[in-house]
């Protein structure tokens, strides 16, 4: 019971940082971004929430699964959990392309130092990250995309 616990308080933790990044996204989602101009692959609007939900839901199972056998271990993870939240405060918050750039690419080293932490310590939770940095990598090329149409 202790540990369904944990992972529950994992996966809201995960969750929640969705949740605080959909503040800044959903007041220029609707307005600023479609007025930008966006490359020929931007995919349309309705994906990224699901695939956002998706990769909370495996970020939580991976953060639970490294609770377990190494506190420590999470700190990194939650450094890069406040660059997630922060780019969405950049790109769509502040409307800043340029900002969001910068922001998700140092997310994106902050991604790829927890994978190997996570995999040190627990393989799977490594594992449960790989989309995580697959989908922010496209984010990445996604954002420099943007900014150099704008």
């Amino acid at each position: 019971m202790k540990n369904l616990g944990k992972l529950i308080i994992s996966i809201v933790i995960c969750e929640m940082a969705g949740v605080i990044g959909s503040i800044f996204t959903s007041s220029s989602v609707k307005t600023w971004y479609l007025t930008i101009n966006k490359p020929s692959f931007n995919p349309p609007s309705w994906l990224f929430a699901p695939v956002w939900v998706a990769l909370f839901l495996l970020m939580g199972i991976a953060m639970f699964l490294v609770w377990n056998k190494n506190k420590k271990g999470l700190i990194i993870f939650f450094i890069q959990l406040f660059f997630n939240i922060l780019w969405s405060a950049m790109f769509f918050g502040l409307k800043s392309p340029l900002f969001g750039l910068i922001v998700i690419v140092i997310l994106w080293v902050l991604i790829l130092l927890t994978i190997v932490r996570f995999f040190k310590i627990s393989p799977p939770a490594g594992e449960l990250l790989i989309p995580y940095i697959l989908w922010v990598t496209f984010a990445t090329v996604l954002n420099l995309a943007i900014v150099l149409l704008n």
